[in-house]
């Protein structure tokens, strides 16, 4: 337990000094705010652990963070599980963002895709998908950002190997991100 919690405190001092990942999540919410503000909305999509860090998101952002307000649109795409097993059997696993952005997205809305390899399938033709509908999009990665990385607008990637550390960064950015949001929109 204490390699990983060393492990897990050197990975987040690595990003305090990554000025460029710095300036990356401060647009990253600049971005989300500018979008809530219009009155667009975020569609959040990831498999396994990242499917639950979307619902996260969408939850904090539906119902609040820290502060009393308004709740903002924002819809976790892995969260319907009629949706889910209809798309996949239907189609295809591989279908599944991308026919619900598909669905719901439109221009000025924002994309936001969470993957740990920067690989998976079923997002990278979401983010295809988001790019044709005039969608933002971003990414919050890991490992070398993979496929992934070249389709967002904006990505983060947690420069590490390990799953478990780059799960732990995304869920401390999202709950960065919330606090910005509520800083900046409230």
């Amino acid at each position: 337990m204490q390699e990983a919690l060393q492990e897990s405190i050197a990975l987040r001092e690595t990003i305090l000094q990554d000025k460029d990942l710095l300036a990356t999540a401060k647009s990253m919410a600049e971005r989300l705010a500018a979008t809530l503000r219009s009155g667009h909305k975020l569609l959040i999509a990831g498999n396994g652990g990242s499917a639950a860090d979307a619902q996260h998101f969408a939850a904090e952002l539906v119902g609040r963070y820290l502060k009393e307000r308004r709740g903002y649109p924002a819809i976790a795409l892995t969260a319907d599980p009629s949706i889910v097993t209809a798309i996949s059997n239907d189609y295809s696993f591989e279908a599944l963002f991308s026919r619900e952005v598909e669905a719901l997205g439109v221009s000025g809305d924002v994309f936001v895709a969470i993957s740990t390899s920067g690989n998976s399938k079923n997002l990278i033709a979401a983010l295809a998908m988001a790019r044709q509908q005039g969608l933002t999009t971003l990414g919050f990665l890991g490992r070398d950002g993979g496929e992934m990385k070249s389709r967002c607008d904006l990505a983060f990637i947690v420069p590490s190997q390990s799953t478990a550390r780059i799960q732990e960064i995304h869920i401390t950015l999202i709950h960065a991100i919330c606090d910005a949001l509520d800083q900046q929109l409230i």
